[in-house]
């Protein structure tokens, strides 16, 4: 058996083509590492900057009914659990990269560029102007939004309890209310006289409701705190 003889043009021409082979393969990649940073930076840029944007592109077929909440929708539970619903630059806190590549996903899937970016949390982790699980929106139009990534943990079960009294005026007063009677039912009996008396004890609930009033108006007044109904789309810290 007759042994073919290596043809050095050819071995030259397969080591040409591999080499040009992998560097068309390193250009590629190198051109979408690129074209991922420009991605991320735009992303970056876009939720950092104030936009009034108030729609995107969707492509509705593609969009998951369970994550498009109205206006009024997202309000109420603002309101329920005193939390902001704000634009994505006064977020604080760090928007992690599993947002971020939701956003490109997203916006690959409806071949657009999404904007008016906004969050829900609670005003702890907005940087508000002077006077625990942040969700990302994105508007569809005409008060919709599509929810594109929560992230975080969950808020805590009485979170909603705890900001009850802040909901509105009537809440707080009930609040104050409950909270004198049952501080007078503590007060010793005969502390002010030698017999008590249904007429005492309402001088000295009057007593302890507007004691305890002049302090939650004080503290409201000093601190700029307000309604929950007041502050859930409000950038301002003494809204």
């Amino acid at each position: 058996m007759l042994i073919k003889r290596l043809e050095l043009e050819q071995k030259l021409r397969t080591i040409k083509n591999r080499a040009h082979n992998a560097e068309q393969l390193l250009s590629n990649v190198r051109n979408w590492l690129e074209e991922d940073l420009r991605l991320e930076n735009r992303i970056e840029s876009t939720l950092a900057q104030s936009n009034n944007t108030d729609r995107n592109s969707f492509v509705f077929d593609l969009l998951d009914s369970d994550k498009i909440y109205h206006i009024d929708h997202i309000k109420t539970l603002c309101i329920a659990y005193r939390l902001r619903f704000l634009d994505s630059n006064y977020f604080k806190s760090e928007i992690p990269a599993s947002a971020k590549r939701k956003i490109k996903e997203v916006e690959f899937a409806h071949n657009t560029n999404l904007e008016g970016f906004k969050i829900m949390a609670p005003s702890r982790l907005f940087k508000l102007e002077d006077k625990n699980d942040p969700m990302l929106f994105a508007p569809i139009g005409n008060g919709y939004y599509y929810l594109i990534h929560k992230w975080g943990h969950d808020l805590h079960p009485l979170r909603r309890w705890m900001a009850w009294p802040f909901k509105n005026m009537v809440n707080l007063l009930f609040l104050i209310l409950l909270i004198s009677f049952f501080s007078t039912l503590v007060v010793p009996e005969g502390l002010f006289s030698r017999r008590s008396s249904t007429a005492e004890f309402f001088i000295i609930f009057f007593f302890v409701f507007k004691s305890i009033t002049a302090v939650v108006l004080f503290y409201g007044i000093a601190l700029g705190k307000n309604f929950n109904t007041a502050i859930w789309n409000s950038k301002y810290f003494n809204a």
